[in-house]
C-alpha cells in the first residue's frame, strides 16, 4: 500500500505541475533575406508538441511547465534548436540559414559509406539504436532505405545517418516517432553507442482495448526510467519513488560506494531562477531502483546473476547539470548513462509531456 500511496502522490504533484503551462511564440525566417518562412516545422524534442509557421513566420506553441529543446526545421535549410522555458520562449525570432549543398557534395565524396550496410549492420543498428527488450521487438523502422552505414577501419568505429527522417512505429507504447537522426556512432573499442537528433512523437490511433494496453505499458516504461528520477530528484521524492543513490569511489581499487543519505543537501541541490535544480555534482552516482526487478534479458545479455533484485544504472557525471520540472535536464551531454538505463534504447522512451498514471 505504501509504495502505491508515494506514486500516487507524485503523479498528482506532477499533473499539477504540468498544469501551469506556457505558450512559446516567434517568428521564422530566412537569414540572408529576412523574409518569412511558411510552413517551417516547429516542435519540443522528444514531446508530442508541434505546430508549424503560418505565412508571415509566426508559430505559437503551448506548452506543459518545464522546459524543451524547441527544434525548427525547413526543407533546404540548416535545422535549428533552440532551449527554452517559461522566462525565455516569447517573441523568438529565428533566422535559418540554407544548407550548403556544396560541402554536402564534397562530404559525400570522402565518404567511407559502407554500399551494403543495411544488409551487414541493419540488425546490428536497430539493436542499439531501438533495443532489444520486448518493447523493441514490436517497433519497427518504416523507411529503412534512407539509413547510410559508414565504418572506419582507423577508429574502429561504426556511424549511421540519415537522408530524411526516421520514420519509426512502437506498437508497445503506441507512438509514431517522426525522428530528425543527427548522428549514430558505435565505438567497437569500449563497445560503447551514443545517438544524436530530434525525435517528434505522435500517439498511434487505436480501439479501447490497444489504448488500455498502450496505457500499462507507458506507465511500466516510466517507473524506474531516467525520467522518472529526474523527476523525483527535481521533486524530493527519491526515497519514496523506490530511488536510492550511492557516490562511487573509483580512485583506486576496489571500487568503493558511499550511501547519500540526503541528495537534497545543500552542497548538491540548489534551487535556482525559475524554480530550476541544479545538481551540484562531478564524478559517478551509482541509482538503485528498488521497486521493480531487472528485465530478465538485460540479465542474460549482460551475465549478470539471476539473484540481483533491483536495477541498477550509473550516471557518469562531467559536471553538473539543471533539472527542470517536466524531468528535462541540461546540459546533457554531460550526463552518460551506464547499466540498466543505457541498455533501455528508443524502443522504452516517453516524451517530456508524459503524465503517469496516478492509479499506479
Amino acid at each position: 500500500m505504501k509504495y502505491c500511496f508515494t506514486v500516487l502522490f507524485s503523479a498528482m504533484a506532477f499533473v499539477a505541475a504540468a498544469q501551469q503551462g506556457y505558450t512559446a511564440t516567434g517568428k521564422i525566417i530566412d537569414s540572408a533575406s529576412g523574409q518569412p518562412l511558411t510552413g517551417a516545422s516547429v516542435f519540443g524534442q522528444n514531446t508530442t508538441l508541434g505546430t508549424i509557421s503560418s505565412s508571415d513566420g509566426t508559430f505559437h506553441l503551448a506548452l506543459p511547465g518545464g522546459g524543451y529543446d524547441l527544434v525548427i526545421s525547413y526543407t533546404g535549410y540548416e535545422t535549428q534548436v533552440i532551449r527554452i522555458s517559461s522566462v525565455h520562449a516569447a517573441d523568438l525570432l529565428i533566422a535559418l540559414k540554407q544548407k550548403d549543398k556544396s560541402l554536402q557534395e564534397i562530404a559525400i565524396v570522402g565518404s567511407n559509406e559502407v554500399r551494403d550496410g543495411l544488409a551487414r549492420y541493419g540488425k546490428f543498428f536497430m539493436d542499439n539504436f531501438i533495443g532489444t527488450d520486448t518493447n523493441a521487438a514490436r517497433t519497427s523502422i518504416q523507411n529503412p532505405e534512407v539509413l547510410q552505414f559508414y565504418f572506419s577501419k582507423k577508429r574502429n568505429r561504426l556511424k549511421v545517418r540519415a537522408k530524411e527522417d526516421l520514420v519509426i512505429v512502437n506498437n508497445a507504447l503506441g507512438y509514431k516517432i517522426k525522428f530528425q537522426l543527427d548522428s549514430f556512432a558505435y565505438d567497437y573499442g569500449p563497445g560503447l553507442s551514443v545517438f544524436t537528433g530530434f525525435p517528434f512523437f505522435e500517439e498511434l490511433p487505436g480501439n479501447d482495448s490497444m489504448q488500455a494496453a498502450w496505457k500499462a505499458n507507458r506507465q511500466k516504461a516510466y517507473v524506474g526510467s531516467r525520467l522518472h528520477f529526474m523527476r523525483s530528484w527535481y521533486g524530493k521524492t527519491l526515497g519514496p519513488d523506490g530511488f536510492a543513490l550511492e557516490a562511487i569511489d573509483s580512485a583506486a581499487p576496489p571500487t568503493k560506494t558511499t550511501a547519500i543519505d540526503n541528495p537534497y543537501d545543500s552542497s548538491i541541490y540548489h534551487e535556482i531562477e525559475n524554480h530550476d535544480i541544479e545538481i551540484d555534482y562531478t564524478g559517478r552516482l551509482r541509482v538503485t531502483y528498488k521497486n521493480r526487478m531487472p528485465d530478465p534479458a538485460y540479465l542474460k545479455q549482460n551475465k549478470i546473476p539471476d539473484y540481483i533484485r533491483a536495477q541498477i544504472s550509473i550516471l557518469d557525471l562531467s559536471d553538473g547539470f539543471v533539472i527542470q520540472e517536466n524531468g528535462y535536464f541540461y546540459d546533457q551531454n554531460d550526463v552518460i548513462n551506464i547499466g540498466y538505463w543505457s541498455w533501455k534504447k528508443l524502443a522504452d522512451e516517453l516524451p517530456y509531456d508524459y503524465i503517469p498514471a496516478a492509479s499506479k
